[in-house]
């Protein structure tokens, strides 16, 4: 279907008119508005609309089912939005913060999730299922590993995932009102290159709280106040926390910085002030919590590996999303290089299992065609390992489907620490990695659990999102 302008133009004067926009984006098929007041809305007579799908209202989003061509509806709204609103923005912004004040945390927390990661699944999809490609083709044989199709479609698709912070960055900053440029620089600090080489490859000054559970290697300091770097790629949390934070900063900053410095004064200001507090506090304080979890997976597994397995397995990907992950790969690696083996960073294999089963008990439950059509690659990527586009488009905007997802991967990791299962060679992504448990005596009965594992932590996340799922448009 080919827009016209008339057609934006009558959907707008049937949502309310201008002055009952309060802000306009788009997904891949819907127009999704924030109206100040709904009940102004003709609802009933834009569905009647040719062209206009089904409209949806969910947690405070009005949202209006175009298809594919939906861009090119945005486009002339959004035009046309602006004519009509002029120099209305102040008063746009405040009407959401009111809107934002009468939500409750989960409502709100929910509409971050979905307003960040919506645009970005169409890639987050695409990237996984090359990602995944690469590794079926090497299992398989099909290619070698040292081949250039290999390197080119692997690195191909690792890149959207180690740049996620930066995609975020963007996102983020349309959600929070941060000039767009502003928040894609501000991702691309936290991932530059040039602090993780310093991690890699440079000796540290000296280690502060040398000999506590806290230790931190300080490979500079900042003043004399030391900086603890960590590799902020793959992390979600970071990114979306200072961008809020450059977004409040740049808003301050505008009122106070005279007009005639404003054009470098305030960017250079904001983006100081936000990547100074990012690595002098948030930084730090990711450090410590993931050595913590660390210390604490690890008496866990030696007390009782059936409890660490639960522990890890359930919240595995949690700490992925907060980037507290990275304190425990240095304990699979100690375990390698002193047993041969690693009984722990195996406890979360069947998260990714549960992922996938999570994913399809939505693709068999939803109505809606969107969230079908990303289901399905979503779950298969799970299946090869690469978990990304199910849980930022799939199950973490969801709620109960996340939460079928982290009983299963509970369970799943429960069963591995309970047969005592163990990993010979390190993790592979998905089936992939089920020879990795296979032990150079033979198939023993951590092999097994594994097995077991797998299937009982997809079963669990699929019958559990079947029984539960409702609706929960996003």
């Amino acid at each position: 279907m080919k827009t016209n302008e008339n057609f934006e133009r009558e959907l707008l004067q049937l949502v309310g008119g201008s002055e009952n926009v309060i802000s306009a984006t788009h997904c891949m098929t819907r127009l999704r508005l924030r109206l100040k007041d709904e009940n102004k809305a003709k609802t009933d007579d834009i569905k009647k609309m040719k062209g206009v799908i089904n409209v949806l209202i969910s947690n405070g989003q009005y949202q209006i089912v175009i298809g594919t061509h939906v861009t090119e509806v945005y486009s002339v709204f959004d035009t046309l939005l602006k004519e009509s609103k002029g120099g209305e923005e102040k008063q746009s912004n405040s009407s959401e913060e009111e809107v934002q004040k009468n939500k409750n945390i989960f409502a709100i927390l929910l509409d971050v999730i979905s307003s960040v990661f919506t645009p970005t699944l169409g890639l987050l999809a695409g990237s996984g299922i090359i990602k995944g490609l690469a590794s079926l083709l090497a299992v398989t044989n099909v290619i070698q590993k040292t081949d250039g199709a290999f390197i080119l479609l692997q690195n191909i698709g690792n890149t959207f995932f180690y740049f996620f912070p930066v995609v975020l960055g963007y996102t983020a900053a349309k959600k929070f009102k941060l000039t767009p440029l502003m928040g894609i620089v501000i991702g691309a600090c936290l991932v530059n290159p040039a602090f993780i080489n310093i991690l890699s490859n440079s000796e540290p000054l000296y280690t502060l709280f040398d000999g506590s559970v806290i230790a931190s290697p300080v490979y500079f300091s900042l003043l004399g106040i030391p900086v603890l770097l960590m590799n902020y790629s793959q992390t979600v949390i970071p990114i979306i926390f200072a961008v809020f934070l450059a977004a409040k900063l740049e808003k301050k900053l505008k009122v106070i910085v005279p007009k005639v410095l404003q054009m470098f004064a305030v960017p250079m200001l904001t983006l100081l002030i936000t990547m100074v507090i990012t690595f002098l506090f948030v930084g730090p304080v990711i450090t410590w919590i993931s050595s913590l979890i660390s210390v604490f997976i690890k008496a866990s597994y030696d007390l009782n590996p059936i409890v660490a397995g639960i522990l890890l397995g359930g919240l595995w990907q949690v700490f992925v999303m907060f980037g507290v992950h990275w304190g425990l790969t240095p304990i699979g690696l100690n375990n390698f290089s002193i047993f041969g083996f690693d009984p722990i960073m195996c406890l979360m294999y069947g998260t990714p299992f549960a992922t996938a089963g999570s994913v399809l008990g939505v693709l068999v439950k939803t109505k809606d065609p969107e969230l079908k059509a990303l289901s399905l690659p979503a779950a298969l990527t799970c299946f090869i390992g690469v978990t990304e586009p199910a849980i930022y488009g799939i199950t973490l905007p969801r709620k109960r489907p996340f939460i079928a997802r982290l009983v299963g991967g509970a369970i799943g990791g429960g069963i591995l620490g309970a047969f005592g299962s163990k990993i010979y060679t390190p993790l592979a992504g998905g089936i992939f990695a089920i020879p990795n448990f296979i032990a150079e005596t033979g198939i023993d009965a951590g092999f097994y659990g594994a097995i077991i594992a797998v299937t009982i932590a997809f079963l669990t996340a699929f019958i559990g999102t079947v029984i539960f799922y409702k609706e929960e448009i996003q």
